[in-house]
């Protein structure tokens, strides 16, 4: 089990403990209800569904793609949007309808050639905490459910959707400079 997340100092500042745990870090994966997006689902007046996603959490992505870090979607909602959000992105792993995070995060690990202490997840919810408790370093937001906040080592200052992707993107980069 990690340890419970500071609430008094931004994400990881001064924890030299954790920062050298995100300098390992090689895939870093994401879930996307919540944390890449604020969580609210809009439905249109013919049943599509929208999803809005944030630029600010987009460039920190691509920043961290181009550190050298794989990135990964893990949801358990199926959605073209992610799909298309990915792509626009360059995130190349997508996995899609899976509520088993912390399996299917060790599986893709796996695949990938990494070992759990070179992955870290972000996640809001009860589906996350077996993929949190697994990683390396685990990263949850402010509004997300206090199961997942305690199961991460780290809770972003911004709320999903809004800039918390890019606090983790930020923060690991920073480790590694």
């Amino acid at each position: 089990m990690h340890p419970a997340p500071s609430a008094s100092a931004p994400l990881g500042q001064g924890n030299a403990t954790l920062r050298a745990r995100a300098r390992q870090l090689r895939l870093m994966a994401f879930d996307v209800d919540g944390v890449m997006t604020d969580g609210r689902l809009y439905y249109g007046p013919d049943g599509e569904t929208f999803k809005v996603f944030c630029t600010l959490d987009g460039h920190g992505l691509k920043q961290l793609a181009a550190a050298g870090v794989t990135l990964a979607i893990i949801t358990g909602r199926q959605s073209a949007m992610v799909a298309r959000r990915a792509a626009d992105l360059g995130i190349q792993h997508v996995i899609q309808g899976r509520e088993d995070k912390g399996v299917a995060l060790a599986a893709l690990a796996g695949e990938l050639g990494f070992e759990a202490s070179q992955v870290g997840y972000a996640g809001d919810d009860e589906p996350d905490v077996p993929a949190l408790v697994w990683a390396q370093l685990g990263f949850s937001v402010p509004n997300g459910h206090p199961c997942a906040r305690t199961a991460a080592d780290l809770v972003t200052e911004c709320r999903g959707g809004e800039g918390a992707v890019r606090e983790i993107c930020d923060f690991i980069l920073g480790a590694r400079s």
